[in-house]
């Protein structure tokens, strides 16, 4: 095999793995549900060598899993791994966040006001419109998380921060929807974020903490309230 061809097999893979972990993130396909390649083939348009890849990934992830003599399934859900990524999360971007406040300079403080500053008129244009599901949205909304940290110097935490991320989104997506506004209680979620913001810039790494578990607390709380609806739902 060529280069040129590995290099393609290789594209077709990662264009297979951002497709299927889409679906899965936004609920398209939903837990347990059986990952049939020639099913996926027809959808994608994607031959079944770089899609076994992507499941491959995937499971790696923890957003697949491989059924015995059955091939894959999307991983399922649980309330208590919620909060077990939730709280893993809160501890990895909390000791990230104290080493980016120690460190950062000054185009670290940039990025975070340019992020933050972004994800505002995202929301903005995201209310006005009053869609659901906002893919440029929720850029916006993880690239002001990852700004945060992004100064802490280590790749291994803002890697491992990454995929948390992506495991939490799984949970958080659905809590999206508009039927859900308000679960939790009352919420200004923008005024979570500032408020992040401010006590990062301010370099006060303890209430900057504070304020970050808290806002995923919230979060969490309003991802319970949807998981024990569904599970009552499908009784």
């Amino acid at each position: 095999m060529t280069e040129t061809a590995r290099d393609d097999d290789a594209s077709l893979a990662d264009r297979a793995y951002r497709l299927i972990q889409d679906d899965i993130l936004n609920g398209v396909f939903s837990p347990g549900e059986p990952l049939r390649l020639a099913a996926l083939k027809d959808r994608y348009g994607l031959s079944f060598s770089p899609l076994r890849e992507a499941l491959t990934r995937l499971s790696g992830d923890r957003l697949t899993e491989l059924a015995s003599l059955r091939g894959f399934r999307v991983a399922s859900v649980s309330l208590d791994e919620m909060w077990d990524l939730i709280g893993i999360r809160t501890l990895v971007e909390s000791e990230a966040l104290r080493r980016a406040i120690a460190g950062g300079d000054v185009d670290w403080e940039a990025r975070v006001v340019a992020s933050f500053h972004a994800l505002s008129k995202a929301v903005e244009k995201h209310e006005a419109v009053e869609g659901q599901f906002d893919k440029a949205l929720e850029d916006r909304h993880q690239a002001f998380h990852h700004a945060l940290i992004s100064a802490c110097g280590s790749p291994s935490l803002l890697h491992i921060a990454g995929q948390l991320y992506t495991r939490t989104e799984r949970y958080r997506r659905p809590t999206l929807s508009g039927e859900l506004r308000g679960a939790g209680g009352p919420r200004d979620v923008m005024k979570e974020h500032a408020d992040l913001m401010d006590a990062t810039l301010k370099r006060d790494a303890n209430l900057a903490v504070e304020r970050l578990a808290e806002h995923y607390r919230r979060t969490g709380d309003l991802i319970e309230v949807g998981l024990r609806r569904a599970a009552a739902a499908a009784e």
